[in-house]
């Protein structure tokens, strides 16, 4: 199954037009491995998705085509929720 279909079927990310531009941002990777949308995944990769300053980390369970809201879950595993380090910028200071 594509990347972009498996995130919106397991609700990991609720469209596949957002799931698209995020992977097309580099901002996912498949078993540390930047991913396209078009990435095929398959069941016990895992995902690394970074979200704003956050990154989760989940590994695929079973991959299905049409699964009801409540089912979806079952389809990951998050393993870890990662807050990412805000960088504050430097400033050069001239006074010399």
């Amino acid at each position: 199954m594509r990347l972009d279909k498996f995130l919106k079927v397991s609700r990991l990310i609720k469209r596949r037009t957002l799931a698209k531009e995020v992977a097309d941002q580099g901002r996912i990777t498949i078993n540390s491995k930047v991913a396209k949308a078009s990435s095929a995944v398959k069941v016990n990769d895992e995902l690394a998705i970074r979200f704003g300053q956050k990154v989760v980390t989940a590994r695929i369970e079973e991959i299905k085509d049409i699964v009801k809201k409540d089912e979806a879950v079952r389809m990951f595993t998050v393993l870890k929720e990662e807050k990412l380090e805000k960088v504050e910028p430097q400033f050069i200071d001239d006074e010399d």
